[in-house]
């Protein structure tokens, strides 16, 4: 099993859901950022539990060479969409998408079908092949 799988199991053992991991460099200091899930939300104390829970499993693997610092939290309100599960984790909800063809695309995410995103944007329902995202979030208007 990868590190990245352990670290997921571990995470569904207490209610939450991996949404995804990263290595990070933030003012000189390294940090493995795992950001996680719930349909209940995410509170603090959720994200000290899952912490103190994964702490061990990285003392034995860790997950990259040298000092860095674990940071636990929720992706937040406005967060990168970076895989189909993510755009299927966030039906329902505005997302910002650039293509590979320079095309910006902003609506409401309706549904993944396949490899195709279905947006509902000022012009109607447009489908955006996954292969051909470059970048994408969501975004809340305040």
């Amino acid at each position: 099993m990868s590190l990245e799988s352990d670290i997921k199991s571990m995470i569904e053992s207490i209610g939450l859901t991996l949404y995804d991991t990263a290595i990070v460099s933030e003012h000189d200091e390294t940090i493995y950022r795992i950001q996680v899930t719930s349909s209940a939300g995410v509170s603090m104390d959720r994200c000290v539990e899952a912490t103190k829970l994964i702490s061990p499993l990285l003392d034995v693997t860790p997950p990259l060479r040298g000092e860095y610092r674990l940071e636990v939290s929720s992706p937040g309100i406005e967060r990168k969409l970076r895989t189909l599960d993510h755009f299927k984790h966030s039906l329902g909800e505005k997302a910002r998408i650039l293509t590979l063809e320079k095309e910006k695309l902003r609506g409401t995410i309706l549904r993944v079908d396949a490899d195709t995103v279905i947006l509902d944007t000022d012009e109607g329902e447009k489908g955006v092949k996954f292969a051909s995202i470059m970048k994408a979030g969501t975004y809340f208007e305040w």
